[in-house]
């Protein structure tokens, strides 16, 4: 379908569904029944609020003044996409679920049983990977979630199910469906299409999913992605993520939604949409400088695809009055975003890190610079304990053998001229092991472990010591980078530090919880804007590209909104909201009862339902820990509704802890 047809259908479309919003709109909403509705859940990855506007995003915009817009909207910290996958797949916050991140400590050596026979891996994995995913499930009791999620409670009550997009957290939807079968995965009963669909490692389809695509001439493999990062010296993309979101956006609209509508069966979709979230990563607008950084012309253009992408699925749910009038529309996105700075640490352009790990000059193996001077290299935090701790550091993420033979984590020496074979300069992906022997083994022998994720790295400390504990937070309280200090509660009060439970890290997780949460710094380069927010990231990714992660404002507040025959027309909802909201809302709608093993939950949004209440009872909150050495504090700010917490920012403060915004 062409884009003007598009445009003309969705105009029809949102027409379609607001008829049937406002007939029920001054109704007082009845109990949900069963197998009544519909339900789509489209995530724009990484979509700012404010980057919603009539010329990048008219679809959303059309969404926002004509149904529910959530003006006060979270992303729960840490703001990365697979802890908010989590949360929009369980409704659980990631003191439940366990995905405090997208690269974690595991527990264990990745693969080392051979699912999928593969060979034993790293302790770090990042965790958006099908394959992955399923290792996790079958080390965890079938879901390492430890909470069923919405697809699979809707799919034994007899709903059609499906999860389309990027690779990691789509499939994490129904993710004990990944459990592998003789080393492979088995057809799932919830469609999966994702960027490995018709690869040797992709999750396979049912054969009515692959007749449906063939008789609408489509491929049964997913189109690549292609969207280079570039590196300091080459700039990286400057096209959106179109091909392959335009494949993934026809297999819902030609293959997958036509054979569950003519099934007869109510459906859930989950779309998860890669842009802007990649293209915002990748883009190479502005290499090495904060100008335009994230609010160039190739992250508008991701905007514009993630878009389109809707405004085609509401065309087709449009063209026909009746699903129109039975299917209910949220929008959301995972996480906000800001611009990289691996260099300065304020506004000012002045003033630059003093990281120890900043102070030398990294090579490729080529033996040409691949962290310009002065710049944050990938791993700065890893490297910059490890000397504080003075402590060895080793690779998790890249084995060698020894002089014996023997299977090694390669060593990290920032020291050395240039990398060899046997020793790098830094972790290659910024996760570190530090102490221990480096060796390859079931059960790793490092004191400390960095699982670097971008805007913040959680830290595992597996021998449990306080003192350990305490040395770390010193060591990151000195650091100019760091904005703020997590710890697990077992260990009591620690200066410049809030405990876990503050941020709901505690719960009924299975996987193995950090000891402590490191928030790296933001900045706006103008005061109050959101869109010119920038953070330091740990990451492979250069200055001037995209990250998030950080526990700020323009991280945490996403883009939220919903149209449907159940939800109010023209509300705009001030109450605080997450993603661990959506969950319990849909499955309200859909008269489903989601069991718990935590208690981690969000609420339903009832002021958001037609003939719901107007206001909901909220209020805002700051706590502050007790003052370092250096005087630095921990504050969080945070909003409330019941024993439910919204978390807005936390940031490094000496004094005025007691004014309304501390952090800005």
């Amino acid at each position: 379908m062409s884009l003007r047809r598009i445009a003309l259908a969705l105009s029809l479309s949102l027409g379609l569904l607001l008829t049937a919003m406002d007939v029920t709109a001054a109704d007082k909403p009845q109990p949900a029944k069963k197998n009544q509705r519909n339900a789509i859940i489209f995530i724009a990855d990484g979509l700012r609020f404010g980057s919603v506007n009539s010329t990048d995003a008219p679809t959303m915009l059309a969404m926002r003044e004509r149904g529910v817009v959530f003006v006060n909207s979270h992303s729960l910290y840490p703001a990365f996409t697979m802890p908010n996958a989590s949360a929009i797949a369980t409704g659980h916050y990631l003191g439940d679920t366990g995905t405090f991140g997208n690269t974690l400590y595991s527990g264990y050596p990745i693969f080392n049983t051979g699912n999928f026979k593969k060979t034993q891996g790293t302790v770090t994995p990042f965790i958006e990977d099908d394959q992955i995913l399923a290792d996790l499930d079958s080390h965890y009791r079938g879901n390492y979630l430890n909470e069923e999620t919405l697809l699979a409670i809707a799919r034994q009550n007899g709903y059609a199910t499906a999860a389309v997009g990027k690779l990691g957290p789509t499939a994490l939807q129904d993710v004990a469906q990944l459990n592998p079968v003789e080393q492979q995965f088995s057809v799932p009963q919830t469609v999966i299409i994702d960027d490995r669909t018709g690869s040797p490692t992709g999750v396979p389809l049912p054969a009515d999913i692959v007749a449906a695509l063939k008789a609408a001439n489509m491929s049964t493999t997913a189109t690549a992605r292609n969207q280079p990062a570039g590196d300091n010296v080459t700039p990286g993309t400057r096209n959106a993520n179109v091909g392959q979101q335009q494949y993934f956006v026809d297999a819902v609209t030609k293959a997958i939604l036509p054979v569950f509508v003519k099934s007869g069966k109510p459906f859930v979709l989950v779309y998860w949409s890669r842009d802007p979230d990649g293209s915002q990563h990748n883009q190479g607008d502005s290499l090495n400088t904060l100008t335009p950084g994230i609010n160039g012309p190739t992250s508008r253009a991701a905007v514009k695809n993630a878009d389109d992408n809707l405004a085609q699925i509401l065309a087709f749910i449009n063209s026909d009055p009746k699903l129109a009038a039975n299917t209910d529309v949220f929008l959301t996105s995972d996480h906000g975003f800001a611009t990289i700075s691996k260099h300065e640490i304020d506004a000012s352009g002045q003033h630059f890190t003093a990281s120890y790990a900043a102070q030398f000059t990294y090579k490729n193996s080529a033996g040409a610079p691949e962290v310009n001077p002065g710049f944050l290299p990938p791993g700065f935090l890893a490297i910059d304990l490890a000397h504080g701790l003075n402590l060895p550091l080793f690779d998790p993420d890249k084995e060698i053998q020894d002089s014996a033979g023997k299977k090694t984590y390669q060593p990290v020496d920032p020291k050395i001229a240039q990398p060899t074979a046997a020793v790098s300069q830094r972790p290659s992906s910024g996760d570190g092991l530090l102490g221990g022997s480096g060796r390859v083994s079931e059960a790793t022998d490092a004191q400390v472990i960095v699982a670097a994720n971008g805007g913040s790295d959680l830290i595992y400390v597996p021998g449990h010591k306080p003192e350990r504990v305490q040395q770390i937070v010193r060591i990151l309280g000195q650091q100019d980078y760091v904005a703020g200090i997590f710890i697990e509660d077992s260990y009591g009060q620690i200066p410049g530090a809030l405990p876990f439970s503050a941020i709901r890290l505690l719960g009924a997780a299975q996987l193995p919880r950090p000891t402590v949460v490191v928030n790296f710094k933001t900045f706006y380069l103008k005061p109050g804007d959101l869109q010119s927010a920038v953070q330091i990231a740990d990451t492979t990714l250069q200055e001037g590209q995209g990250m998030h992660g950080t526990l700020s404002r323009d991280n945490t507040f996403n883009n939220m909104a919903a149209v449907g025959p159940d939800f109010k027309s023209r509300f705009i909802d001030h109450a605080p909201v997450s993603n661990a909201d959506i969950v319990r809302t849909i499955a309200h709608v859909l008269g489903l009862d989601l069991p718990e093993k935590g208690k981690l939950t969000g609420r339903v949004l009832t002021e958001a339902f037609a003939g719901g209440p107007g206001k909901v009872y909220s209020k805002s909150e700051q706590i502050a820990s007790e003052p370092d050495a250096n005087g630095n504090r921990t504050v969080l700010l945070y909003q409330q509704i019941g024993e439910r917490r919204y978390f807005d920012e936390a940031c490094f403060t000496g004094a005025g802890t007691s004014t309304p915004n501390p952090c800005r």
